[in-house]
């Protein structure tokens, strides 16, 4: 069974900074087989992709994000990390690590392209 277990989240004041990490376990294949992603949610809100990281590393940001958030993947580890600096009030929301298929194209910003889903991990950003 496929677990996917977040930690990291917090409360901070706006401009801080915060480090989300996700760590794997019961995958199929060797963990870098996995896409792994970031989402958000807030309440009565829709899923958001926030960043990914492909098979290869490489990874991929939202347009609300970039330049301020850093995926990143250790797979000696099995995990992958949310580094998030100068975070602004509308962070505030559930984040979600996610892992994609271990082949094949996928669509790396379509929540369900992902199989397996952590119980996330609130970050709460006050101004």
């Amino acid at each position: 069974e496929v677990q996917l277990v977040e930690s990291g989240g917090g409360s901070v004041q706006a401009g801080g900074s915060l480090r989300l990490s996700c760590e794997a376990s019961g995958h199929t294949y060797s963990y870098d087989h996995y896409p792994m992603a970031w989402f958000r949610q807030g309440l009565g809100k829709r899923r958001e992709g926030v960043a990914t990281v492909d098979r290869d590393g490489r990874p991929s940001y939202s347009d609300s994000v970039k330049g301020r958030f850093t995926i990143s993947r250790d797979n000696a580890m099995r995990t992958v990390y949310l580094q998030m600096n100068s975070l602004k009030s509308e962070d505030t929301d559930m984040y979600y690590c996610a892992s994609g298929p271990p082949f094949g194209s996928y669509n790396a910003n379509e929540s369900t392209a992902y199989i397996y889903w952590g119980q996330g991990t609130r970050v709460t950003v006050s101004s």
